[in-house]
């Protein structure tokens, strides 16, 4: 028995995607003037939908262990390389860079919320209801 919920495993996960993300993104707008700069971005829903797809697995005794999913950080760093925005041959948009920043921090703060309310639910919990 974990003392955690998967729950946990998944916004931790999250969180290391956001943070990831942060780094490609950040990394993008420095090299905004970098001639043939080709833009990066991180690729994680693919993993995320492994992960939450139902195992094909039946417990035939209760002694058996259970059927577990082990998740792993596999993101995926790609460069954009479709389409090319300056006669440098760099493709970075400034625009569209900031606007990916700002959704990923909402993203991020969400789910440290979504956190912070598991860790109150806990707390509370362990208080015996006070």
């Amino acid at each position: 028995m974990s003392l955690f919920s998967r729950t946990f495993m998944m916004l931790e996960q999250g969180l290391d995607y956001a943070s990831l993300r942060e780094k490609v993104i950040a990394n993008n707008i420095a090299n905004v003037d970098t001639p043939n700069y080709k833009a990066k971005d991180v690729r994680f829903r693919a993993e995320l939908d492994r992960a939450l797809q139902p195992l094909e697995a039946k417990r035939t005794n209760p002694k058996h262990l259970p059927f577990t999913r082990q998740m792993t950080n596999k993101f995926l760093v790609t460069s954009r390389t479709n389409v090319v925005y300056n006669h440098n041959g760099n493709n970075v948009d400034i625009d569209q860079e900031m606007s990916y920043l700002a959704e990923n921090q909402i993203y991020y703060n969400t789910l440290v919320e979504q956190l912070n309310g598991k860790f109150t639910t806990l707390k509370t919990v362990i208080k015996g209801g006070k």
